[in-house]
């Protein structure tokens, strides 16, 4: 199993649990802004390794939610 086969897997679960509370999931904004400084800096210069490794994570983060929501929207207009 990939890993994006796990995600997958986890937002079906997560999407069924409570589908209309999934699709209101949304990143705090100070979550948002940090991505974005995040991946600013990346395009000046190299991320160090502790800034990649967050950068990565919270793309993986943003990955799952949107898997889940897109899962949770299948189950509520059906």
């Amino acid at each position: 199993m990939s890993v994006v086969e796990g995600f997958g897997d986890i937002a079906g679960i997560l999407a069924q649990m409570a589908p209309d509370k999934v699709v209101a999931l949304k990143a705090p904004q100070s979550l948002g802004e940090r991505v974005e400084t995040l991946v600013e800096q990346k395009k000046q210069d190299p991320l160090s390794e502790e800034e990649t490794v967050e950068l990565e994570r919270y793309l993986s983060l943003d990955l799952l939610i949107n898997l889940a929501r897109a899962r949770a929207k299948v189950m509520l207009a059906v």
